[in-house]
């Protein structure tokens, strides 16, 4: 028999091989996972299509998950099939579960380990990131800059915090002034990567003035963040995009020139240390980057921008969502702003409310027992964060490692080999533990001694921590919140290093703007009115809205419209 007769009589043979291989992949290989029914040729890629037709497209994945795992019973944890595209995807509802994988064990010290799926994220973080480094590289990077990170450094960076503030209250009286809505995402992310710039650069990158005056390598890192795009249409996860490859190759040029501006930071910062007999003299990440270093060698360089770019990145991003957000819970929430502005007035004094100036005067003086005493907003900051998580987590193990979870009901699960989608906002409104208020903005559900399910508030102490740990998680009505169940920075040892500023920042800007500005909505997420034009109260003390406004996927989840507002002066007294 020729060979090519004998390769003919093989086909069939191969065609079975492949069609059963396939059967077994899609419908045996994790027949025990909670699941929608699998495609045989599409998995579960036309199922979760049909799902995301089903509202606005443009609402962030986490959302579609929730309606997924709806149908399918609220299971603690759920499988969605996305091979060849993607992979295997385990999503992560459950605050237990979750909590198994990312907390430290004997076999697992650094609990589960990052994702590949996050190889996108490469032009942002650089390939030699603390955010995706793994075991002991990880562990040298993190003890590297925990100082930085420490409670008490954090306060020096207070003055750095205030400044920045002041230019961002400034642009705000300026459209007061005008009258003209503007996105409160550009206004934020400037705010945030200003000061980011200085507590990982030790350098003003000017962010917040016009573009001409701004430094080249905040100009170019905002073209980076552009290059992602906006309404769920980031270049790089959009296979249909015929623009891909030249974005792509706009992403790489302009990766190639934030690496050149970093290196000759890196090199001037360098010959600075030299110049001091105080090594040690900078807790910033470049200063702690750069420590112990004798001689800067091109493989330095390029580490120490990775983590530049890592901070940078990680640094403001969620800053800016979480004061967006916050906005505008503020905004449509009156009795919630009125308490934030009764706690303020009794920690400040009813005389500053109008005074940016005054309040930065005060903090800069007090420091640390101020911001302390700031139990309500406190509690606002964990609820925004609770409702509006900018990002969950991945994970991953190979097939063969024995990572196993326990479920709730007892069933143990491997999770080998799967993508674990550790998912914050399903984990954080999960009606088992936080009840039928689950959706809801409130924040009392943070303090002690308040009435469960909503409605007026008999405020008690606060459990909404003010300090680093965040852990001390207080209850609504007489039954405990697990600490688990609250992790928009993640838990365990892979937890966000930098949680602590972002709770520093928060505070300092609310102390500074809540009282002297009120913001209004436009478009998405605008206030309903009367045929009189007076705002309607809903049942639950929110304010209606016209069109209720929704996270995208920009590499984070992000309010869709870039939060476009307009603010006037507060007329609250």
């Amino acid at each position: 028999m020729s060979v090519p007769t004998l390769l003919l009589a093989l086909l069939p043979l191969l065609a079975i091989y492949l069609w059963q291989r396939l059967r077994y992949l899609r419908f045996n290989q994790h027949a025990s996972w909670p699941q929608l029914p699998p495609s045989l040729l599409w998995g579960h890629m036309k199922a979760l299509n049909e799902f995301v037709k089903r509202g606005e497209p443009r609402r962030h994945i986490d959302h579609v998950f929730g309606e997924i795992q709806q149908s399918l019973g609220n299971p603690p944890l759920f499988l969605v099939d996305l091979r060849p595209v993607v992979g295997v995807i385990g999503i992560v509802c459950n605050h237990e579960v979750a909590e198994q994988v990312s907390r430290s064990t004997k076999a697992f010290p650094y609990s589960m380990s990052k994702s590949p799926t996050m190889k996108p994220l490469e032009p942002l973080l650089g390939p030699h990131s603390v955010i995706t480094a793994e075991g002991e590289q990880w562990k040298a990077l993190r003890k590297r800059y925990n100082p930085g990170f420490a409670p008490q450094h954090l306060l020096t960076l207070l003055p750095c915090i205030i400044d920045k503030a002041r230019i961002f209250i400034q642009c705000l009286d300026k459209y007061v002034q005008t009258g003209e809505e503007f996105s409160l995402e550009d206004r934020c992310t400037s705010l945030t990567l200003d000061i980011i710039g200085a507590v990982t650069m030790d350098t003003d990158l000017n962010a917040q003035l016009p573009t001409n005056q701004q430094s080249q390598l905040a100009h170019r890192y905002r073209q980076l963040l552009a290059s992602y795009g906006r309404d769920g249409k980031a270049s790089s996860f959009h296979p249909t995009g015929l623009l891909k490859p030249f974005i792509l190759l706009r992403r790489k040029i302009l990766v190639h020139q934030i690496d050149l501006l970093l290196k000759t930071h890196i090199e001037t910062k360098f010959a600075e240390l030299q110049t001091t007999t105080n090594k040690s003299f900078s807790r910033s990440i470049l200063g702690l980057s750069l420590q112990d270093i004798d001689y800067l060698t091109p493989r330095i360089i390029h580490e120490t921008a990775d983590q530049l770019k890592s901070f940078l990145f990680a640094g403001h991003d969620t800053t800016s969502i979480l004061l967006q957000w916050t906005f505008y819970e503020l905004s449509r929430t009156p009795r919630v702003l009125d308490a934030v502005r009764r706690e303020l007035d009794a920690i400040f004094g009813k005389e500053t409310s109008s005074s940016p100036a005054a309040v930065a005067e005060i903090l800069l003086a007090g420091g640390d027992e101020y911001l302390s005493q700031m139990t309500y907003i406190a509690a606002v900051i964990k609820e925004v964060l609770r409702l509006h998580p900018p990002s969950g987590t991945a994970r991953y193990m190979p097939p063969g490692t024995g990572f196993t979870v326990t479920l709730p009901d007892g069933q143990t699960m491997c999770l080998d080999g799967v993508v674990i989608y550790g998912c914050a906002t399903l984990v954080q409104r999960d009606e088992a533990v936080f009840g039928p208020t689950k959706d809801e903005f409130w924040p009392e559900r943070w303090l002690e001694g308040t009435i469960a399910g909503g409605g007026a508030a008999v405020k008690g102490s606060s459990r909404a921590s003010s300090d680093d740990s965040w852990e001390n998680v207080g209850g609504a009505g007489t039954e405990q919140i697990p600490v688990s169940a609250w992790r928009p920075f993640e838990r365990g040892p892979r937890n966000c290093i930098g949680q602590g500023l972002v709770n520093l920042e928060v505070r300092v800007i609310l102390a500074c703007t809540v009282r002297r500005f009120d913001f209004g909505k436009v478009g998405l997420g605008a206030v309903a009115r009367d045929a009189q034009g007076v705002p309607l109260l809903g049942p639950k003390g929110q304010l209606e809205v016209v069109e209720e406004l929704f996270n995208t996927m920009q590499v984070t989840a992000k309010p869709v419209d870039g939060t476009k507002i307009k603010v006037r002066y507060a007329s609250w007294g």
